[in-house]
């Protein structure tokens, strides 16, 4: 049990909590959400803003246990050798388990398609090295040992290798290239958003170059610098250019059509273990395809 003093008066029941306790914020607001966390003896929220004298109960939370199976389930193999995988991941594929959502995702697919994966982001990620959005679409790459995995996110943490994408944003961007230096930390309104803000925020940074511009939109190409949770949709909607068919921070009309108009369609790195320098391409998927012809016959 915990009452609030004066000093803590004011301040998010989460933001309190997770300083006060060795827990996630996502477990934090899991116990808050189930009730686990009480509030002069009542359910509130994680958003609920802490009064002098208020008394916390926080009873004991048990974690969902979570199993995660080999599934058959294809997978678009680009490259493959003993110490790497490069996979074309499809539209609405998760990429690991989470509570909740174990099944269906990149690591159900790959546990079933090779034994030799990496183990050194613990037994839900195995083999993942870097991660893209369920709704955004192409190239990742995998690490099948754990020194491959060292070395691939060595270089991705000295920004050695290359990721570029292409986008479909809203709106028609006049500028021909352009960067965007924002900071990127949680949204202070919505914990399941990210948002450009200068609390608790990393640097981010993303490159743009325009590709094809149209009556309502624009096609560009993507380099990060950086990379954040949701980096590229977060700045394009900074910019007031959201990415088509984003149903997080589109702010404009969804298309009726499934996917995200956002492709992770270049992925350059050095070769773990040969040091060559490799360059992967993959073509625009379908779903993206129909949604931006949709815009080339309205010119």
């Amino acid at each position: 049990m915990e009452i609030v003093i004066s000093e803590d008066v004011n301040n998010r029941i989460d933001t309190y909590l997770s300083e006060k306790l060795d827990y996630s914020r996502s477990k934090i607001a899991k116990m808050i959400s189930d009730g686990t966390v009480l509030v002069n003896g009542k359910k509130t929220k994680n958003s609920y803003i802490l009064k002098e004298n208020d008394v916390i109960t926080v009873g004991e939370y048990v974690e969902e246990e979570m199993n995660i199976e080999p599934e058959n389930i294809p997978l678009d193999i680009v490259y493959e050798d003993d110490d790497v995988i490069v996979v074309n991941k499809p539209n609405g594929m998760v990429v690991h388990p989470a509570v909740g959502n174990n099944h269906g995702t990149l690591v159900n697919a790959l546990l079933n398609y090779s034994k030799n994966l990496s183990d050194i982001n613990g037994e839900f990620r195995p083999g993942i090295v870097h991660r893209i959005d369920a709704d955004t679409t192409g190239l990742l790459m995998v690490a099948k040992n754990n020194k491959s995995h060292e070395i691939l996110a060595d270089q991705l943490s000295k920004k050695e290798t290359t990721r570029k994408y292409i986008a479909l944003v809203w709106g028609v961007i006049k500028e021909d290239t352009a960067t965007i230096d924002a900071p990127i930390g949680r949204d202070n309104t919505d914990r399941k958003k990210m948002a450009v803000t200068s609390i608790n925020s990393k640097d981010a940074i993303t490159h743009l170059k325009v590709l094809k511009r149209f009556k309502e939109a624009t096609l560009i190409e993507l380099q990060l610098e950086t990379g954040r949770t949701h980096q590229i949709r977060v700045h394009m909607n900074y910019i007031n250019h959201p990415v088509v068919n984003d149903p997080v921070y589109g702010r404009r009309k969804i298309i009726d059509e499934t996917g995200q108009c956002l492709h992770a369609y270049s992925l350059c790195f050095n070769h773990p273990k040969t040091k060559e320098y490799m360059e992967f391409k993959c073509e625009l998927p379908e779903c993206f395809k129909n949604i931006l012809k949709m815009f080339e016959d309205n010119e």
